[in-house]
């Protein structure tokens, strides 16, 4: 296992970090014993970095209940603060005013119940789940996040870039506010390499790269009559594509491989990886065998400089997936969630 320094700090972390989403069955449910055992197989080939969030719904207990029967070091967990949403807005495809996304004393509660739910004391990197470039130096919220930092309950501070968005955080990164940035950052999307990323590298800012896999788009197993189970997360994710575009596009990657990568998800993952201000990848592992390909693929180290540039210029697809999910019709929305947009989740999260 590889490992980076967090930010400007000496405290370093590994180059995969442990993506907690799937704890929650968003990629399909997994007995809870066997999610645990997925943790502890993680923290053995030494995955020392977690990332869940209190909109993960049982995410948080289960990890927390996982820490608690660990006996090795302790690992870096990081979770994100609950957003609150507007009538007819959860606030991830268009933004909320951030006092209504984040009202007064809001992040404080999301915090405390994040470490109820871990049961821990400290979390060592709590992360805005929900950042709009419009927030910065509005609400309340980074005075909070600064106070309970003070108070010793959070360590260190971080945003979550709301998808592709990824130009919206450079103010803050200049600021000197914030430790970390979690954003995309995959084959189809490399755009966090033009401005962000090297923002960031300037200010000693961690970059978290998120679906670095594309919701598992990017592992070629995707095929053109692939259906998810109802209440996968990934539901009605590439049929936004459309799908047969989606899977056209994966093929063509298929050139680099065996070359210059045993598979398509190592690819993938080297590719996010390559570019030296990319401080860790993010990604699911609550499968013991998704650990061990992904931790593999990370130890290949960095492409090749001309397989890098090709990939990065030539197989970007700038194109949202989340439009379904966030700008669902009528009748999508009471299929999904019997009560529409994002609020049967939030309700499960914030009950859990």
């Amino acid at each position: 296992m590889q490992y980076v320094p967090f930010a400007d700090t000496e405290t370093r972390i590994s180059r995969v970090a442990f993506g907690a989403m799937g704890l929650n069955c968003a990629f399909g449910c997994f007995d809870e014993n066997d999610l645990v055992r997925s943790i502890h197989h993680s923290l053995e080939q030494g995955v020392n970095m977690f990332d869940t969030a209190r909109s993960y719904m049982d995410s948080e207990r289960i990890l927390g209940k996982a820490l608690k029967q660990w006996k090795g070091a302790k690992p870096f967990v990081n979770s994100k603060a609950i957003p609150s949403e507007a009538d007819g807005n959860p606030g991830w495809g268009i933004p909320n005013p951030v006092d209504i996304a984040y009202p007064q004393g809001s992040v404080k509660q999301s915090i405390e119940d994040s470490l109820r739910a871990l049961d821990i004391d400290c979390i060592d990197l709590m992360q805005l789940h929900q950042y709009w470039g419009n927030f910065y130096q509005n609400g309340s919220w980074m005075e909070e996040l600064q106070a309970l930092k003070k108070e010793g309950k959070i360590a260190h501070i971080g945003i979550s870039i709301v998808d592709h968005r990824h130009d919206t955080a450079i103010e803050i990164v200049n600021s000197g506010l914030i430790s970390s940035v979690q954003t995309i950052i995959n084959i189809f999307d490399p755009l966090a390499f033009d401005t962000l990323v090297p923002a960031c590298q300037k200010n000693k800012v961690s970059v978290i790269a998120r679906c670095v896999l594309d919701e598992g788009g990017l592992t070629g197993t995707l095929k053109s009559d692939t259906q998810f189970e109802e209440g996968d997360f990934r539901e009605n994710y590439f049929v936004q594509g459309p799908q047969p575009e989606y899977i056209k596009r994966v093929e063509a990657l298929k050139k680099f491989i065996p070359e210059h990568a045993d598979s398509l998800a190592e690819l993938a993952i080297r590719f996010a990886l390559t570019h030296p201000g990319v401080t860790t990848a993010c990604i699911s592992m609550h499968v013991p065998r998704f650990a061990d390909e992904n931790i593999k693929a990370a130890a290949k180290g960095p492409l090749p400089e001309t397989v890098f540039h090709e990939i990065r210029c030539r197989h970007r697809w700038l194109h949202n997936l989340y439009s379904g999910f966030y700008f669902p019709d009528e009748e999508e929305a009471k299929r999904k969630t019997g009560v529409g947009g994002f609020k049967k989740m939030k309700k499960q999260a914030l009950e859990a």
